[in-house]
């Protein structure tokens, strides 16, 4: 998701000095155009770096690259970052051929028309690696690249409610009240779907003990204004793959229309080749579109995701735009325009040279090593929430056990590993969950048993140092963090928007895992 910023007034930007009236010392006069042999040896190193205003004057490039560079030094490591799920390794000859199709703009078909081919390439592999039907001319599964998985998201409720719509008007009855239904672990991409398009939300809520949609309840919620239901392959939370085949079969069933979406945006490269037995594709015949993000396990650098559906049917044909655009004739459903061809391209060299049994090796890889961390952590005394043996994304949910009493929370233990650069992010599990407290540790392609193993002492010692801490220590620990360092608190979200009741999160305190 996108941060939203505040603008600085010029009463703010002023205010931009680490201590008052710093401003007023000079540090003497440097010639308009003195050249040195350092970066730190130029007038630039001793000016504040522009931050309200774009200066009047260029800078040397290498300038600009340091001080730029020296700035970025301060985030976290993207390896030792265990809350995303997003893709922080990549060879070097990828990364070559990415870098080299920096310039293209994708949707110039025209003048790129192998890179659309690739698209094109990537979109097959990947609806056949879903099981779409490909069997008989008239059987034409169809798919497109967006920026990631929200977009592709957005894109199959858009496609839904329409098709709801249009079904609603042919049988002369009223179409203004759209709703979905959906798990209240959803992220937060699903909330911004129904309220920016105007369809209602329905939620089969989590319990103490149950993290997944609930079948049946979900299908009770169904009513003829129900343009679809979402289920997940991999819940952002825990993990856990939504039992999609009970409620296909409870759809059929009971002869109700209504057609699935899946949100596979984790978990669509990892069941293929971890249960490839598990049906939740398009095996079931009310799946009718299934999203993935590549920038996840797709093994992809941020910025690609995927959407496929079943056939035109399910993708009316008024969303989709012919477009004459420089110079050629395409057919255009998406959110955006104008974007980069790297991703893609990234992704068409990932499944290329890692092949089906690469992605095996890797996925395999990261479950046995997920078991292996789980396996540590209930040892040190935590109760693992997660599923174990490939039910699940390879990764650890896992909370404080509440009957040992202790003086600290979750959020403590990931202050603790964030001073030892981890980046372990505790969460509030979702409504009706009582509550829940917990921390989810993400285990991505680079991350090996023998960084799992210094991880595994960094918990130790963080229990350890909390352990000699009394409650009052821990507390005023905790808000030093919330208040004073750039992780604790945003600075520069706008007022405005504080304090919001329309959200899972404004309503219950719901937390939104990082993606």
């Amino acid at each position: 998701m996108v941060h939203l910023a505040s603008v600085p007034n010029d009463a703010a930007a002023k205010r931009g000095s680490i201590a008052e009236g710093l401003e007023a010392i000079k540090l003497g006069e440097q010639a308009e155009d003195e050249v040195t042999a350092s970066v730190y040896g130029s007038r630039f190193a001793a000016q504040e770096l522009p931050q309200h205003e774009m200066p009047d004057q260029e800078m040397p490039k290498e300038v600009a690259y340091r001080l730029i560079r020296d700035d970025l030094a301060l985030d976290g490591n993207p390896m030792l970052n265990l809350a995303s799920f997003v893709t922080t390794y990549m060879e070097d000859e990828v990364e070559k051929l990415m870098a080299e199709a920096l310039p293209k703009n994708f949707i110039d078909y025209e003048e790129y028309p192998q890179t659309a081919e690739i698209q094109n390439r990537c979109v097959s592999m990947i609806a056949r690696m879903f099981n779409a039907p490909t069997h008989s001319e008239d059987e034409n599964a169809m798919g497109t690249s967006t920026v990631g998985s929200s977009e592709a998201i957005m894109l199959g409720v858009l496609s839904m409610k329409r098709r709801w719509q249009n079904k609603r008007k042919a049988g002369g009855k009223d179409y203004s009240k759209p709703n979905m239904v959906m798990n209240s672990a959803v992220q937060v991409c699903w909330e911004k779907a129904a309220r920016y398009f105007e369809v209602e939300e329905r939620y089969s809520y989590c319990t103490e003990d149950r993290y997944v949609i609930d079948p049946e309840e979900a299908v009770d919620l169904v009513d003829e204004n129900t343009i679809g239901i979402c289920a997940i392959i991999g819940t952002t939370y825990t993990g856990e793959y939504e039992d999609v085949k009970a409620i296909n079969d409870l759809l059929v069933e009971k002869d109700i229309d209504c057609p699935i979406h899946v949100d596979a945006a984790s978990g669509g490269f990892v069941a293929p080749f971890v249960v490839p037995e598990l049906s939740w594709d398009f095996r079931l015949e009310k799946v009718v579109s299934i999203n993935v993000s590549g920038h996840k396990y797709g093994l992809v650098y941020p910025g690609v995701g995927w959407v496929v559906w079943r056939s035109p049917e399910f993708l009316p044909k008024e969303l989709v735009f012919n477009i004459n655009y420089l110079g050629a004739d395409q057919a255009s459903f998406t959110l955006n325009f104008s974007k980069g061809a790297s991703q893609v391209i990234g992704q068409y060299y990932q499944m290329i040279r890692l092949g089906k049994r690469g992605y095996r090796a890797i996925m395999m890889n990261l479950t046995r090593t997920a078991d292996y961390l789980a396996a540590n952590l209930k040892q040190l005394g935590f109760i693992v929430m997660s599923k174990s043996k490939g039910q699940g994304l390879p990764l650890v949910a896992f909370r404080l056990d509440p009957k040992k009493g202790h003086h600290y929370d979750e959020f403590a233990v990931a202050h603790q590993l964030r001073e030892r650069g981890w980046v372990v992010p505790a969460y509030t599990m979702a409504p009706h969950s009582e509550k829940l407290k917990m921390m989810r540790v993400v285990v991505r392609e680079d991350f090996t048993r023998a960084r799992c193993d210094t991880l595994v002492k960094d918990f130790k010692l963080a229990l350890e140092t909390l352990g000699e801490m009394d409650k009052q220590q821990v507390e005023k620990h905790k808000q030093h963090v919330k208040k004073n360092t750039a992780h604790g608190k945003s600075k520069s979200h706008h007022p405005h928007y504080n304090k919001e009741k329309h959200s899972l999160q404004g309503k219950h305190g719901k937390s939104h895992p990082v993606c």
